[in-house]
């Protein structure tokens, strides 16, 4: 189902949204950034209207309560008149900023600003004649956007003049609340299942819910850099207002054809509100919540997803549910494990999203879906760990083999000249874009309760047949001479050899040994 949002219609929708969640199977997005922008602003509608668990201990069977989330619509159907959820407000816009107005007509943008993906860099001073495009972008769109930027915005410098509008930190965009990390949301059967998945009991106020910059809480100038304010609780934590933007409507009122975008609030965080960060080492030893990457698929640590319940699991006796690893080891295990080719009693996926920047500008979303059952997470882990360890020993022996086909057929290489030889053997790249699949069949599998050894040693022979087949192909582009035959054949040799050494993967050798 489509989230249709114009104008006034904001309320409306959103009513009608939460009232019948346990029918809509997700909402509809154009972007993974986008589609979590719209869930994280539900979860704060229903924190703001009390609808969440009372406890830890009640969370498993409240999930499982079907129109659980009828009392948030019942709340958000009974605002107050003067309450504004109007996206062109005069005064109160939803979720911008309307000190901004007397500024719109002469230093906006185009609509196009308004999106991650069309802005390109940050660095907004540079000369980005595509921002100046007129064309209108339909409301819809535009709350879509918003929401996306105040989650997901990039740092950079916004294309705003600070002297000639609010003060010189307007234009210090920092990187907005997910824009530097990976977001894992639990995902259920249907939309209401997926909301109360990801709802959390609170142990103090809920906080306010961001509905405009001017009413309410005093947020920042922009005159000094500010420090980060506290948050007052997950509704506030969820609709914070990351980018100060203003709107402006088409005459007709249902489209936006000028933008204004500057820094938005920070925001100062603490372990309980990064309930569903997973933590990673970065290569200098240093712990930081999972981070997206264009180099490392998100596929490759999943098993820290795994871990991360499986810990939880292990010290049930002192598990206060306090974060979403904990919840979900919260649930009872299966009293047996499902037969091979059974779906479990209950799945949950888990849905990672991040956005890849480049410096200032953005360069793609990552996005990954993995599976989840009660009780299974020992296997889970063991099954992705492996899995992980599996392509990445692969992936090395396909480098050791490019460098052995180098050598034979470059003789006498000028040092200037070696990265670039050796990465025309060099097939990584298509190894990992290839092994996704079969990483997703090997945890389907497993969660379907077939034998973790047996769908590693599949996994195993796929992903190494495929990788010794794109070794070949780009091998084929030897010249058909005597030194290039023996460079083809020093590398198979080298790849082979790798394959087969006593600190390769069980799996690995016990595929090689079974053909």
């Amino acid at each position: 189902m489509a989230l249709a949002l114009d104008g006034r219609l904001v309320e409306r929708n959103l009513v009608d949204l939460l009232h019948d969640a346990d029918e809509i199977r997700t909402v509809e997005a154009s972007t993974p950034g986008e589609k979590v922008a719209l869930i994280e602003f539900l979860l704060a509608i229903c924190y703001a209207s009390g609808t969440y668990p009372a406890s830890a201990a009640e969370w498993p069977a409240w999930v499982d309560e079907k129109d659980a989330l009828r009392p948030a619509a019942e709340w958000l159907a009974k605002r107050p008149e003067d309450e504004v959820w109007d996206l062109f407000h005069p005064t109160e816009p939803l979720g911008q900023n309307s000190l901004l107005a007397p500024f719109i007509d002469q230093h906006g943008a185009g609509p196009a600003q308004l999106v991650i993906e069309r802005v390109g860099d940050y660095n907004q001073f540079f000369d980005h004649h595509h921002l100046e495009h007129p064309r209108p972008l339909p409301a819809a769109q535009a709350f879509r956007a918003m929401l996306t930027q105040h989650v997901y915005g990039p740092a950079g410098r916004a294309r705003i003049s600070g002297k000639e509008t609010l003060g010189p930190t307007i234009t210090n965009l920092a990187a907005t609340r997910l824009g530097t990390r990976i977001r894992v949301i639990a995902l259920g059967s249907t939309l209401g299942e997926t909301l109360r998945l990801n709802l959390a009991p609170v142990s103090g106020p809920p906080g306010e819910l961001n509905l405009s910059w001017t009413p309410g809480k005093d947020r920042r100038g922009f005159k000094a850099k500010p420090n980060g304010r506290p948050v007052s609780g997950p509704a506030d934590l969820h609709s914070y207002l990351g980018r100060s933007v203003l709107l402006r409507p088409t005459p007709e009122g249902d489209a936006v054809d000028r933008v204004l975008l500057g820094a938005g609030e920070l925001l100062s965080l603490k372990d309980e509100h990064l309930q569903d960060a997973v933590y990673a080492t970065k290569p200098d030893g240093t712990t930081k919540p999972l981070w997206a990457s264009a180099t490392r698929a998100v596929w490759r640590d999943a098993h820290s997803l795994y871990a991360a319940v499986a810990d939880a699991r292990a010290s049930a006796d002192a598990n206060d549910g306090g974060s979403l690893y904990r919840r979900l080891a919260l649930f009872p295990p299966e009293d047996v494990a499902p037969e091979p080719g059974q779906q479990p009693a209950r799945r949950v996926d888990l849905w990672t999203v991040g956005l890849v920047a480049k410096q200032t500008t953005a360069i793609t979303w990552v996005d990954g879906t993995f599976p989840f059952a009660p009780g299974l997470e020992v296997r889970l882990y063991l099954g992705s760990r492996h899995g992980s360890e599996i392509a990445e020993y692969v992936a090395a022996a396909l480098s050791k083999a490019a460098y052995a086909a180098w050598t034979v057929a470059y003789p006498n290489p000028k040092p200037a000249d070696k990265a670039g030889q050796i990465a025309r053997f060099d097939v990584r790249g298509r190894h990992w874009a290839a092994t996704r699949e079969p990483f997703d069949l090997l945890m389907d599998e497993i969660t379907l309760g077939e034998p973790v050894h047996e769908c590693l040693l599949d996994y195993a022979a796929t992903v190494s047949t495929a990788a010794r087949r794109f070794l070949t192909e780009c091998l084929d582009s030897l010249p058909r001479n005597s030194q290039g035959t023996k460079a083809q054949a020093a590398a198979l040799k080298r790849f082979d050899d790798e394959l087969a050494l006593p600190k390769a993967p069980a799996e690995l050798r016990g595929e090689r040994e079974r053909a």
